[in-house]
């Protein structure tokens, strides 16, 4: 009898050579044919300014070894006669690697999306970059545990009970540390929504400085006064945050007081002197300019202009200017400026009209 047509496990030895050539044959194809698909499509991406092309090109370099040798052996079984369980246990197999696979490409993709967010930030806000390298931690953990769940589901594992062991104890690890997630998910909506980054001065209660850090849990800023003032991300999404680098222009309302003593032609003047004084700068636009009120111990002018550049020292400049100009002004036209007074009349009595004292 030839050795050739001799039976094992319900197939002929010339069977199993056929097979064992087909996956060999197989993996030989599959491989070559990644490696020209993978050196093309890089050579490719590097005279295109997308980056989805790379990201294919990366994808298709991180098929595994494990992964087209299953393949390959998955389809040279199918020449053959195998027993139903055989082939079960075959396609098992297929599925757990193939789902490793889909694991590797989903990896690829969290770094993909990470490392390119990072590298857009890093030079901007580079704590909102460490955040979302975490994030991106979180979320290779979060593929992985899915894929092995998924995995042990398909070898007869019963998951229903883990899963709602994990249930429960997810829920305890959660109540014990409420305040960390909420600092987490705070930080990652920091992250996305951006009402601030690193280097926005900003004013929180009674609180002001400038953003140093922004992490996961909290988010640390530099008064004025030179301390670091450190807020829990919770509790700082939760206030109202004024954030001065986001202001376009700043309004300015300054009041100005002149003397009871001032002639009405005088003062119907001065709101023209003010407009002057203002239009004269640079970077200012008028808003308007009033006599307001009767004060106490002056007559009030009150006037509102923007600076069209939010810069404070500039603003500061500009005031400056202003204050300057309107008393070089005022003193030409020999307007004086009130301060709090108080005037005393006396009026002198007759000795007639004094008491007389009385003798007892």
């Amino acid at each position: 009898m030839n050795i050739l047509e001799q039976t094992f496990w319900g197939n002929t030895v010339q069977a199993w050579l056929v097979a064992a050539g087909i996956a060999l044959a197989s993996m030989v194809a599959l491989e070559i044919l990644k490696r020209i698909i993978v050196l093309r499509l890089s050579a490719f991406a590097k005279t295109t300014a997308t980056d989805i092309d790379d990201l294919i090109a990366d994808l298709l370099s991180r098929i595994r070894f494990g992964t087209l040798l299953t393949v390959s052996v998955y389809v040279a079984a199918l020449s053959l006669r195998l027993p139903a369980p055989v082939l079960g246990i075959l396609r098992t197999i297929l599925f757990i690697v193939l789902l490793l696979q889909g694991a590797v490409w989903g990896n690829g993709i969290i770094s993909y999306w990470v490392n390119r967010t990072v590298k857009s930030k890093l030079s901007q806000d580079a704590a909102s970059a460490t955040t979302l390298a975490a994030l991106g931690f979180l979320g290779k953990m979060t593929l992985w545990t899915v894929v092995l769940l998924l995995a042990l589901d398909n070898l007869g594992v019963n998951i229903t009970a883990l899963v709602a062991g994990l249930g429960v104890g997810g829920i305890a690890v959660a109540l014990a540390l409420q305040n960390i997630l909420g600092d987490l998910f705070a930080s990652l909506s920091i992250v996305l929504d951006k009402p601030f980054v690193i280097g926005d001065f900003i004013i929180v209660d009674n609180y002001l400085g400038t953003v140093e850090h922004i992490g996961l849990k909290t988010t640390r800023v530099r008064s004025l006064s030179g301390e670091q003032v450190i807020f829990s991300n919770n509790d700082l999404l939760k206030s109202r945050v004024r954030n001065f680098k986001r202001m376009s222009e700043r309004r300015i309302l300054f009041t100005v007081g002149v003397t009871y003593q001032t002639p009405h032609a005088k003062l119907a003047a001065i709101p023209a002197t003010i407009r002057s004084v203002i239009e004269a700068q640079r970077n200012t636009r008028f808003d308007r300019s009033h006599f307001k009120e009767y004060g106490d111990s002056a007559l009030i002018f009150e006037t509102v202009y923007y600076a069209t550049n939010p810069d404070y020292n500039m603003y500061m400049d500009i005031q400056q200017k202003v204050n300057l100009e309107l008393y070089r002004r005022f003193e030409a036209e020999k307007i004086e400026f009130a301060y709090p007074t108080r005037t005393l009349f006396l009026q002198n009595q007759s000795p007639s009209a004094r008491p007389k004292r009385k003798r007892l």
